[in-house]
């Protein structure tokens, strides 16, 4: 269930709030906020929180869960880049959500981490377990979960400060006019379509690109992206709004073919990889850093638009 917060609505308890506006009891609210399946902006808060204007929350209650209340572990496809009793790195492979929602019930990250991993953190809800960022399901890349609670408050912590390192390869429609430069837009939820996300709309926070150009194509562009704030759909966004669209993007840009030597180019996917995540150890304290190779759907693309 999703809930947007009205402007008439603002400063109440989210607790409260949602008891009066779902029909379950101010008991299930509670318990839901302390199994962390209640978001507001895709972060957990606390039943105390003053809901803002335009605040997105998603309500995620036991009874509205699948029967399983335990997540299914599942034997999947991706590759494990590092692993110790504390946290996971895997390169999450296209087409593969980060955990089970409407009409994806299984076979998502979480589903093989589960199967990979000894255990799993209990902060996030049962579907969510460890659960500390997220790429969009047709991004690939570096993703990291935490496998115990204090690893997950440790990794937590660095995202919110800003200090987890987090670089992209994009392929973007066009040729940029330069070499480099940093794209200061801030970003917050469309206000024509709630789903999407915005660089003009009246309640945004800052969101910080910067990038640098890596190689020209025909009608293309590789370039590297290093995100300095961490806002939904942040590098799609920002890229669109200065008509780079990211090439495979049909939600923002819709550049989904192109026409190459009078022969239409069809895009698999959005071209975003998560190649670079860099991060101190929440238990060691040790700086570690990982790189992914771009996968073979882009390497392809890559191919078919070389100058």
């Amino acid at each position: 269930m999703i809930v947007i917060v009205e402007p008439a609505e603002v400063n109440q308890r989210l607790d409260q709030f949602l008891a009066a506006r779902t029909s379950s009891s101010r008991c299930q609210i509670e318990g839901a906020i302390k199994d962390g399946l209640i978001t507001v902006n895709s972060i957990v808060r606390k039943q105390g929180y003053k809901i803002k204007p335009a605040d997105v929350i998603e309500v995620t209650l036991r009874a509205s869960l699948p029967q399983q209340q335990q997540l299914i572990a599942q034997e999947l496809d991706f590759d494990v880049v590092y692993q110790d009793d504390s946290l996971i790195v895997v390169d999450k492979p296209p087409q593969m959500v980060m955990y089970p929602g409407a009409g994806h019930q299984d076979g998502s990250l979480i589903n093989g981490i589960a199967s990979k991993a000894g255990s799993l953190a209990t902060i996030g809800g049962p579907l969510r377990p460890g659960i500390v960022h997220r790429i969009d399901r047709d991004t690939s890349g570096l993703v990291v979960v935490a496998l115990n609670d204090a690893a997950y408050y440790g990794l937590v912590t660095q995202f919110k400060d800003r200090t987890i390192k987090r670089s992209y390869t994009a392929l973007l429609y066009g040729k940029p006019n330069k070499t480099e430069g940093e794209i200061n837009l801030p970003i917050g939820r469309s206000d024509a379509d709630r789903k999407k996300m915005s660089t003009r709309t009246k309640r945004s926070k800052t969101a910080i690109t910067r990038w640098r150009l890596i190689r020209q194509l025909c009608c293309a562009s590789i370039i590297e992206a290093t995100l300095l704030t961490g806002r939904t759909h942040q590098i799609r966004v920002h890229f669109a709004a200065i008509g780079h669209p990211v090439l495979g993007d049909d939600i923002y840009g819709k550049k989904t073919s192109l026409q190459i030597d009078n022969r239409n180019l069809l895009i698999p996917r959005q071209m975003l990889h998560a190649r670079v995540l860099g991060f101190v150890h929440p238990i060691t304290q040790q700086y570690m850093e990982f790189k992914s190779q771009l996968p073979p759907d882009m390497t392809e693309v890559i191919a078919q638009l070389k100058v």
